[in-house]
């Protein structure tokens, strides 16, 4: 309780700096110490080094430290967690892919923390999964996938990152939007599901395209068709599942900004500015279409609404699993 009330002194000392006429002479300007943006995934996947590129900027647009931190753990929550309880002064941010906050609260009996009581930021970017077999796999099109798939039900072999990953449910989600049926194979985490699949061990993997694009471009899997509207400009030759087979079939990683409950206004609209401007400069955005993330740096009140709508999407393949851990 009173590291809280310490937390909302600070909060509010930052919030009437950013008024227009408010606050004392000497308020200091925020930030006047060092950010930290809690990761709740390890380092390395594209859930981290997104974040990494936009604190950079963020560092040389605020003259202070802006460190990532990274605290993985139950799928995203611990980290989230302690984002949650953190003081409402702007200091402690989260940056997050979908499981934080659109996923988790369908998936846990108990989380500890509310998601929806997050204050969203903005949306840095999107990348969709795909639809990526094993060249062992005797099949070369989508149409030919869901053939085999429903000629052997049960009798291809999908990996998936984890059980209620997002490569788990959206596999859920075409096996609803197909009519058919794959015998799901968990790993712990994306490198030894990609392994597997280059192995032939096996034979499809609802990957994320930043993670599985190398392996497509050099010959070691194959990439049937993307699971987001339009076709990723990576691989123009390469369909769509909606176009294809399924309309309106989508399923896209994103990597979001957000601040603890209660953090003033002001200090959001702040970090948003910044970010945005960040993200909007011409050599972020080549660093993330490199890693195959579109950029998008929208407004909290979009960025909550895209959030709202995409906990609806996965909380709907999640009732379809049946999972709950």
């Amino acid at each position: 309780m009173k590291r809280r009330m310490i937390g909302m002194g600070l909060a509010a000392s930052g919030l009437m700096a950013l008024l227009p006429g408010g606050g004392r002479a000497q308020a200091p300007a925020w930030p006047n110490q060092t950010v930290r943006i809690v990761v709740p995934f390890p380092a390395g996947g594209t859930a981290d080094s997104v974040p990494r590129i936009v604190a950079e900027g963020l560092r040389a647009a605020w003259r202070q430290p802006v460190i990532i931190d990274n605290r993985p753990g139950a799928g995203g929550n611990i980290g989230t967690a302690h984002v949650a309880a953190a003081a409402p002064d702007g200091y402690t941010l989260l940056a997050a892919p979908p499981p934080s906050l659109a996923i988790n609260q369908h998936l846990y009996a108990r989380l500890g923390f509310d998601p929806a009581q997050l204050r969203p930021i903005t949306i840095m970017g999107t990348s969709p999964n795909v639809v990526e077999v094993s060249n062992k796999l005797e099949v070369r099109t989508l149409q030919e996938l869901i053939a085999a798939a429903k000629a052997r039900p049960g009798g291809i072999n999908a990996a998936n990152q984890g059980m209620g990953t997002t490569s788990h449910l959206t596999a859920a989600m075409f096996e609803a939007a197909a009519g058919v049926r794959f015998n799901h194979i968990p790993y712990a985490g994306t490198a030894p599901a990609l392994n597997d699949l280059v192995a032939g061990h096996v034979d499809l993997f609802f990957d994320n395209l930043s993670s599985s694009l190398s392996f497509h471009q050099s010959g070691a899997t194959r990439i049937l068709a993307v699971c987001q509207a339009e076709r990723a400009p990576q691989i123009p030759d390469i369909p769509t599942v909606s176009e294809l087979a399924l309309p309106g079939f989508s399923a896209i990683a994103w990597y979001a900004i957000a601040a603890p409950p209660g953090t003033p206004d002001a200090i959001i609209e702040k970090i948003n500015r910044d970010a945005v401007a960040v993200i909007r400069q011409s050599e972020v955005q080549r660093r993330f279409v490199e890693q195959a993330v579109k950029p998008v740096a929208n407004s909290p009140e979009e960025a909550a609404a895209f959030i709202a709508a995409e906990s609806r999407l996965w909380g709907e393949a999640v009732r379809r699993t049946g999972l709950r851990l």
